[in-house]
């Protein structure tokens, strides 16, 4: 029972809001609130972000866990993949994306040397461009794929989508986990 206590406080410090959950299908007002939640994040980021003192920057949500600095500069990196891996996946039929080593990106040059400011402008221009792909989006695109070789599955758009609204929230959870314990 200890372990399973030790476990769960041990997932509820990495995944503030749960971990997510892959399904096999998605309604039309699931992906609508998903494309929702990815719309309001670059906001969200933007007004969390004005808490954050350069100390604060420097802190973890948890013990070997990424500071604010690199959740904020990692949501830039993992979203323009994102918007890559979309344009690839509604133009190929069925493409392998290259996957990326993102605990290696955080440790980069530009993470320690570059205002968050400017990781907040990438995203909401990445997320401008984003949502233009996916408001255009037909029913049927939506089913398309790709191919993540890395964890040997094809994701459906609808689920890369729900995906990436968790990852959203997933991070903002984090950021406000520093917040909450600075």
């Amino acid at each position: 029972m200890r372990d399973f206590f030790v476990t769960l406080m041990s997932d509820i410090h990495i995944y503030p809001i749960g971990k997510f959950e892959y399904r096999n299908s998605y309604s039309a007002a699931e992906t609508q609130l998903n494309i929702k939640a990815i719309e309001e994040l670059p906001h969200l980021l933007n007004s969390i972000s004005e808490k954050f003192t350069p100390e604060l920057l420097k802190k973890s949500y948890r013990i070997d866990g990424w500071s604010a600095q690199q959740i904020f500069h990692h949501i830039a990196d993992s979203h323009s993949n994102a918007l890559t891996r979309i344009k690839l996946a509604l133009t190929e039929h069925n493409p392998i994306i290259k996957p990326y080593n993102q605990d290696a990106w955080a440790v980069l040059a530009d993470v320690d040397n570059v205002a968050i400011e400017v990781s907040l402008k990438m995203i909401e221009a990445i997320h401008i461009r984003w949502l233009a792909i996916i408001n255009a989006m037909s029913e049927t695109d939506f089913s398309k794929k790709y191919i993540h070789p890395e964890y040997k599955k094809e994701f459906r758009l609808d689920e890369f989508i729900a995906l990436y609204a968790w990852h959203g929230k997933h991070h903002y959870g984090q950021l406000n986990t520093i917040l909450n314990n600075g």
